[in-house]
C-alpha cells in the first residue's frame, strides 16, 4: 500500500462485526496505531491478525506527541492504521485532529467504515432517524449537563448521548427537566451478551435507573421537540409505550 492514513473502526462489542476490510488493512499496514493495544490485541489473536511491525499508543492524553509520530511516519511514505477501543476513530474517540493534522498537510486519508454505537442506537430506539443530533458525552457536572441539553430543547431532531453508567440516573433526571416529559431509549451494551434497550418516557427511565445499577456502555436516545413525542399531562393514566428488552 502507498503512504496513508486509514482510520479504521472496529467492533463496538461483538467482534463477529469486524470487516475483512479493517482485518486487511490492518495486517498490511506499516503502523498501528491504538487507543489501548491490549484491547486491539485480542481482536486480531481472535482473528489471527499478526500486529504490524510497530504498534504504537494514540489516545487522548498523548495525542499531541503520538500525532507528531504518525504525521513523521506518514511523510516517510508509511501506512498507518489508527483504531480506537470500539467504533469510529474521532467520533467521541481520539482521532479527529490527527485526521485535520493530515489533511492540514496534504497527507492522504481514509476511513474504513464500520460499527458505530450512534447508529444502532438510534435505530435500536424506535424514534425518528430522519434527522438527528449526536451530542458525544454528557458533562459530568450537573449544571453543565443541563446547559448541554438546554442547547436543543427546542429542536425537532432526535439527540443522542453517550454516557457513564455511573451518572445515566443525573442525565434522565437533567433530561427530563430541560427537555420535559418525552420519549427516550436507554441503550445499554449494544452488540454485546446482555445487550438491553429501554423505552419509555424520560420520567419513567428517570424512575427505573434512579434504582437500578448499570454496568457496560450506555448510549442514550431522546426524541426531538415534537407535541406527538411529549406526554399528553391529560392522558397521564394512559398505558405506557413499554420496554424493549433484549
Amino acid at each position: 500500500m502507498e503512504a496513508m492514513l486509514y482510520i479504521v473502526a472496529t467492533p463496538i462489542g461483538n467482534l463477529e462485526d469486524v470487516t475483512h476490510r479493517a482485518l486487511r488493512v490492518i495486517r498490511e499496514a506499516d503502523v498501528l496505531a491504538c487507543e489501548d493495544t491490549r484491547r486491539t490485541r485480542l481482536l486480531l489473536q481472535r482473528y489471527e491478525v499478526p500486529a504490524p511491525r510497530l504498534v504504537m499508543s494514540y489516545h487522548e492524553h498523548n495525542e499531541e506527541r503520538a500525532g507528531a509520530e504518525i504525521l513523521a511516519h506518514l511523510e516517510r511514505g508509511l501506512t498507518v492504521a489508527l483504531v480506537t477501543d470500539s467504533g469510529v476513530p474521532g467520533v467521541s474517540d481520539p482521532g479527529y485532529r490527527i485526521v485535520s493534522a493530515a489533511r492540514e498537510r496534504n497527507l492522504p486519508v481514509e476511513v474504513i467504515p464500520g460499527a458505530s454505537a450512534v447508529s444502532t442506537a438510534l435505530v435500536a430506539s424506535g424514534l425518528p432517524t430522519s434527522s438527528y443530533t449526536f451530542k458525544g458525552f454528557a458533562p459530568p457536572k450537573a449544571a453543565a449537563r443541563r446547559r448541554f441539553l438546554a442547547a436543543d430543547e427546542d429542536a425537532p431532531h432526535t439527540l443522542i448521548v453517550f454516557e457513564s453508567p455511573r451518572r445515566l440516573d443525573g442525565l434522565l433526571r437533567d433530561a427530563l427537566e430541560v427537555l420535559g416529559d418525552r420519549l427516550a431509549a436507554v441503550c445499554i451494551e449494544l452488540t454485546k451478551k446482555f445487550e438491553s434497550v429501554h423505552r419509555g418516557y424520560l420520567a419513567e427511565l428517570a424512575a427505573q435507573f434512579s434504582e437500578e445499577t448499570v454496568r457496560g456502555e450506555v448510549t442514550v436516545v431522546i426524541a426531538g421537540s415534537n407535541p406527538k413525542f411529549r406526554r399528553n399531562p391529560d392522558l397521564s393514566s394512559a398505558p405506557p409505550p413499554g420496554a424493549l428488552l433484549r
